[in-house]
């Protein structure tokens, strides 16, 4: 937890994913947000570490600041065709973000506060932690707003210079907390992501000044998004006869690929999913994998395409990273997908079924050092090739599409003129889910499926991108964005008095230089 990444660069992941108690259905089902979140949380983390009082108070500590009393509440978008939303925003910062980081702030102070209490009795030096992270719009406010005035805790947000919307820059940079530092970089989000990667790895500053990871590279937060997972489908169980199982297809805006990991664990935990749907947007990397089973940051050459190895056609951005309508997922490189490929390795090379039970010391090894291959390959060649029972395995869980800038604003606009709850605005990084969603809905219906519940997860606010929405609906009849969508907590929070520091370059030790003149900075005040 207060690690974040191993010294040698690498994910940390369970020891075991824990198989749900036998009565959990019928046990869970009527439960509060926070208190399914307890039932959830105890499977990975021991009384021994955490008391159970310890938990629950974390636990309605870290979502008593939501605006809506379900946390997580689903919205019937298309109810006819058993669409529906799972709002993601309802805490500080407008963002999903905020279901894990709320928590994981607390965590933090929590761990901080016992290991120096304890220091303190045996007369050694304070734990003062250093967080380190790199955003592309939303982890960095609602990791600021998870630990800003913490005390022991200095927190350093890189974001892309000019690629975030100017609500999630304003987010940032007006918390004016001593503890809390905004760099600009000016680069890609991959760079930023990058360079927190090499300070982690750096032999002195990592120890020096116990810095710690608030990016999803921090298992913390896969694990508390997890709860939303349970808390859905139990929402379109209990509408169902008793006994009767709802099939759930879940469709996930995906670039981090953090989010919809933590549907992957639900659903080895025994959560019954039908299936997990990766929706990107023109920074389409993951798609391309599941469609081609390459997972490249460049284009295939042309004799490549010919020979077949992506009939499909798909390509990566001749450009690399693309600046699209969904900011927040103009990713090139994943950072969660690396733990994925550890599950698929161990199941599909080193021929552990997926059974939850315990593999063998050799066959965690064969598939770390499978995994190490494929990275190491990404590095060097920009390309990760599997071989085709790896992406057996893949499809077996996951599913992709792939939503041009264009059907985004399309989408935006058939929702809010067509929907039952209309007017009902997404977001751009929501309609990439809705959009692919409403193909997925299609399909079922040609295929003759029927029951089919698609649940597609909503990750901001509208009202963090209004030149998305604007774009769609600015010609709708009485469409006005400052009346019916922005909160009054964005009202003038642009004009406020920021805090930050550009960072011309984006170069690991100009970051880390100036991430130690900060910290010498507050040492004296």
């Amino acid at each position: 937890m207060l690690k974040g990444l191993a010294v040698d660069g690498g994910l940390f992941i369970p020891e075991a994913i824990p198989s749900l108690p036998k009565d959990w259905a019928s046990r869970w089902s009527k439960l509060r947000f926070q208190d399914l979140a307890y039932e959830v949380l105890s499977l990975y983390i021991s009384p021994d570490e955490i008391p159970a009082a310890d938990l629950k108070e974390l636990i309605e500590r870290s979502y008593s600041t939501f605006r809506h009393p379900e946390i997580t509440p689903v919205v019937d978008l298309v109810p006819e065709d058993n669409l529906h939303v799972l709002e993601l925003f309802h805490g500080p910062t407008f963002a999903f973000k905020d279901v894990a980081l709320q928590f994981v702030g607390n965590l933090f102070e929590y761990f901080l506060v016992r290991k120096n209490a304890q220091q303190g009795t045996e007369g050694g030096k304070r734990h003062v932690l250093t967080i380190i992270g790199a955003t592309s719009g939303d982890t960095g406010s609602a990791a600021i707003y998870g630990l800003r005035g913490k005390k022991d805790i200095s927190v350093f947000i890189l974001h892309p210079r000019g690629k975030v919307s100017p609500i999630q820059e304003a987010q940032m940079t007006t918390v004016l907390d001593s503890n809390v530092h905004n760099l600009s970089v000016e680069g890609t989000f991959d760079d930023c992501q990058d360079i927190v990667k090499t300070l982690f790895s750096h032999p002195v500053l990592s120890k020096t000044h116990n810095l710690g990871a608030v990016n999803s590279i921090n298992w913390s937060r896969i694990l508390a998004q997890i709860v939303y997972y349970f808390s859905s489908y139990f929402v379109l169980a209990n509408k169902l006869p008793e006994g009767q199982t709802p099939k759930i297809r879940f469709v996930v805006p995906t670039g981090n690929f953090g989010d919809i990991l933590a549907g992957y664990f639900a659903k080895r935990m025994g959560l019954p999913i039908d299936q997990l749907v990766i929706a990107t947007n023109e920074n389409d990397i993951l798609d391309r994998f599941v469609k081609s089973g390459r997972y490249e940051k460049h284009p295939l050459s042309p004799a490549e395409a010919e020979g077949g190895i992506a009939a499909d056609g798909a390509k990566a951005h001749p450009d690399g990273v693309k600046a699209t309508l969904a900011p927040a997922m103009d990713i090139l490189v994943s950072s969660n997908f690396e733990r994925l490929l550890w599950y698929l390795a161990l199941e599909s090379i080193a021929e552990v079924p997926q059974s939850n039970s315990e593999p063998t010391k050799q066959q965690k090894e064969i598939a770390g050092k499978t995994v190490l291959q494929w990275m190491d390959s990404l590095k060097t060649m920009g390309t990760i090739i599997v071989p085709g029972s790896v992406l057996s395995t893949t499809r077996r869980d996951f599913a992709s599409e792939r939503v041009s800038d264009q059907q985004t604003v399309d989408t935006i606009k058939h929702v809010y003129t067509t929907s039952p709850s209309a007017p009902y605005v997404l977001d751009p990084h929501s309609a990439i889910g809705v959009a692919a969603a409403m193909r997925l809905v299609e399909n079922a219906k040609q295929a003759g499926e029927k029951d089919v519940h698609f649940v597609s997860l909503s990750t901001a606010h509208p009202a963090k991108f209004n030149h998305a929405v604007d774009l769609a609906l600015k010609q709708e009849t009485g469409y006005d964005f400052e009346t019916m969508i922005r909160p009054k907590e964005f009202i003038g929070l642009e004009q406020r008095e920021k805090r930050i520091r550009v960072i011309e370059k984006a170069d690991p030790e100009l970051v880390r230089a100036v991430v130690e003149e900060m910290l010498a900075a507050e040492d004296k005040v």
